[in-house]
């Protein structure tokens, strides 16, 4: 008898609990899930999204538990995200307070995702005995804004200095002249002296000459007016001497290219003290006797006639002096150089064995890879340099160059692997922010992120070049975009080169960052830099439909699916524009 009373208690109890776990289940039609953010959004290769849950007053039973699960679910698969679970004993009040609790939910990307759902299931159990009661699924959220991914992938091969400069250079030529005290006259011993002779062939062979400037100076004797026109005399005496020379040698109208300087030099003391430096005919004492009176307060007359009284002046007249009595001549001459054109056909040459190496130095022929836009030249000639010196920027520029290749032809992989050797070889030589900017590149066509971002923070430290450093910006910004480090992203992107690709990329980092206008401003820089880039259309569409204009959104619409038709497939599914599907002006666009 006893027995059959327990099991009829046993019975009711399981029987009242079945029918609290119903109960529980029929109230949580009246749940409340809010999903944040609805579309859901991906950012990275993740999908995030926050769920807050509010129950029904009374829905909890003591000693139940109800636990919402989450799904999302696309096509015939689906992925379990998490659950939020209430429990009666951690809700004393729920009989007069909405049961509230919220959680954070994620799941990694797959492309088949971007159409689906997220779906909640209530299930309500009794721990005690397992029991539990399943609710249908509910849709709480639709789908996934893929806006992230229009970021466009940036290459940049860096090419290292080449080492020469083609531009005019200017070679000083300096010939000192002499002259008695007090006289002007160049004399026919300084003429046919070794620094005379040297002067005739130098302008007996006709090198291109900018400019001729003369320093005509004196030693400190004598009063001011002799002094200003000795100095003057001497400086003009020589370029007299100068184009009798050029007219002896028939410069015909070379001479009137050339432009004479005279600059005579008067009551100045500054090479009297350079000379007295060097001059070990006197003590240091003696030396310094002689600058505190030059150096001192006075007229010049006044200092020559003080060291007229020193014991040590007649050796200093003698030693010293007559260097200062002079007509210094500074030519500068052009630098004979190859043109660019010479320099080109010669590379050509030396790549295809007709002439010797050594017929260009090396930064010659890396100079000629630059004058070429082929790439295939280039190889060539970077192969020509190795071979020739085995310097580090050929392998640097070799390697860019293999980057671009890559780039024109993403199907040839062998491209990128020789790419990561020649970037490899350059930096066992000489390690540079120009190679490890390429080796960027390389790793992110090997899909390898971290360890292009970790190339390119090396080649910051190694201290970049202006154009190198504006480069790497753009290659860093878009890296960051697909790490959804947006706010670094716009940093990068805000001191990059200013591509159609990067500024594209500027907007998308601010419009991911909910800053419509900022991307607006950004999107319309990139159209202007390229006026057929589609993508810069359509993320100003989406810029604008975040304002709710949706006049601007079927105009920038329109415009990227004439550059691109597949941006209208692509605008039907897209759940930014979700808001303006009814929209006739809107759907005209997409037919």
């Amino acid at each position: 008898m006893r027995k059959l009373f327990y099991m009829a208690i046993m019975l009711a109890a399981m029987s009242f609990s079945g029918c609290s776990l119903k109960n529980m289940v029929k109230m949580a039609n009246d749940q409340q899930m809010t999903v944040s953010p609805n579309p859901l959004e991906l950012h990275g290769d993740s999908v995030n999204f926050e769920v807050a849950a509010n129950l029904p007053v009374k829905m909890l039973k003591k000693g139940k538990v109800y636990t919402a699960k989450f799904f999302y679910k696309y096509g015939d698969q689906e992925v379990a995200v998490g659950d939020i679970s209430f429990s009666a004993d951690d809700f004393p009040n729920s009989d007069d307070v909405e049961p509230r609790a919220s959680g954070n939910f994620s799941f990694a990307y797959e492309a088949a995702m971007k159409s689906g759902n997220v779906e909640v299931m209530g299930v309500a159990s009794d721990p005690r005995n397992g029991k539990f009661e399943e609710s249908p699924r509910l849709q709480i959220a639709e789908g996934v804004i893929t806006t992230s991914q229009l970021v466009q992938t940036v290459y940049y091969p860096a090419y290292a200095d080449h080492g020469y400069n083609n531009k005019e250079e200017l070679i000083p030529t300096i010939i000192d002249f002499y002259f008695d005290q007090g006289r002007s006259n160049l004399k026919y011993s300084e003429r046919r002296s070794t620094r005379g002779k040297e002067f005739e062939a130098f302008i007996a062979a006709k090198n291109v000459t900018r400019t001729v400037t003369i320093t005509g100076t004196h030693s400190p004797e004598g009063p001011e007016r002799i002094n200003s026109r000795l100095s003057n005399d001497r400086a003009a005496i020589i370029e007299k001497y100068y184009r009798q020379q050029m007219d002896k040698f028939d410069y015909e109208g070379k001479a009137d290219s050339i432009t004479f300087i005279l600059k005579p030099i008067v009551d100045d003391w500054s090479k009297f003290k350079n000379a007295l430096a060097s001059y070990e005919g006197v003590t240091a004492e003696q030396k310094s006797e002689i600058l505190n009176i030059v150096n001192g307060p006075g007229a010049f007359e006044d200092k020559e006639d003080a060291l007229h009284k020193l014991a040590s002046y007649k050796k200093v007249f003698k030693d010293v002096y007559p260097g200062l009595r002079a007509a210094k001549t500074e030519i500068l001459t052009v630098k004979p150089k190859k043109t660019d054109a010479e320099i080109s056909v010669l590379a050509r040459e030396i790549v295809a064995g007709k002439v010797s190496a050594d017929t260009l130095s090396v930064e010659e022929l890396m100079y000629a890879a630059s004058l070429t836009p082929d790439l295939k030249e280039q190889e060539g000639i970077y192969k020509a340099s190795i071979t020739k010196a085995n310097n580090w920027n050929a392998h640097a520029n070799l390697a860019a160059v293999y980057v671009g290749m890559a780039m024109d032809d993403h199907s040839n992989t062998s491209y990128v692997s020789n790419a990561e050797t020649q970037v490899d070889l350059a930096n066992k030589l000489h390690q540079s922010p120009e190679a490890y900017t390429t080796a960027a590149s390389v790793y992110l066509m090997q899909g390898n992120m971290a360890k292009a971002m970790d190339a390119l923070n090396k080649a910051v430290s190694l201290g970049p070049n202006a154009a190198t450093t504006d480069g790497l910006k753009g290659v860093k910004g878009a890296i960051q975009i697909k790490q959804a480090n947006y706010g670094d992203a716009v940093s990068s992107l805000s001191g990059a080169e200013e591509t159609a690709a990067n500024l594209f990329n500027k907007g998308l980092a601010y419009l991911l960052q909910k800053d419509n206008s900022n991307a607006i401003s950004a999107f319309e820089d990139a159209i202007d830099a390229q006026t057929d880039f589609a993508v810069a259309y359509y993320g100003a569409a989406i810029a604008y439909a975040h304002n709710d204009n949706g006049a601007k959104v079927v105009e920038n619409l329109k415009l990227a699916v004439s550059y691109d038709s597949a941006f209208k497939e692509d605008a039907v599914t897209d759940l930014e524009f979700k808001n303006f599907a009814s929209d006739a002006a809107f759907a005209d666009v997409l037919k």
